[in-house]
């Protein structure tokens, strides 16, 4: 833990395209090795695929996707007297996105479609529609917290 001050939150700018942060926040994670371009390419064409196949707007249905992949409830390691119990926490508002998206990438890379603009966008089709790997890992998340609400009195 830092002994001088908390790190600032850094502001992040909206995308062009969409005007979004959260749109910006998912390129940022997807990006590798700073190819922003790259990146970009990426979701956005995965979005007009998407688009294409679910008839709705880009952003209504990339909103929608992580509404739908991400976590209320997870597990944390407490350690009480010698054990290491798995207590159910909630997830903070900001963390819930941040593991959405990156479940969202990790899914879609796992992928067998041909480019990741494809891999991507079906990873996003499924998860608008409550199937697929990410909104998988999302059902074990929860299935594992309930499994270990007898622990929820360790709660910190």
């Amino acid at each position: 833990m830092a002994r001088r001050r908390a790190a600032e939150k850094r502001e992040i700018l909206p995308d062009s395209r969409f005007g979004s942060v959260s749109v910006s926040r998912f390129i940022n994670c997807l990006m590798f090795d700073g190819k922003r371009s790259v990146a970009e390419r990426i979701f956005y064409g995965a979005v007009d695929q998407a688009e294409k196949k679910l008839n709705q707007q880009g952003l209504e249905i990339f909103t929608s996707v992580l509404d739908n992949v991400q976590p209320t409830i997870e597990v944390r390691s407490r350690r009480v007297g010698g054990a290491t119990y798995q207590v159910p926490v909630e997830v903070r508002v900001d963390r819930a996105r941040a593991l959405a998206m990156r479940w969202l990438i990790i899914c879609a890379t796992k992928r067998n479609e041909r480019t990741m603009v494809d891999k991507l966008a079906g990873e996003m089709v499924d998860a608008f529609n409550r199937r697929g790997a990410a909104i998988k890992k999302r059902d074990d998340t929860h299935k594992m917290a309930e499994a270990n609400r007898a622990f929820a009195h360790y709660r910190w």
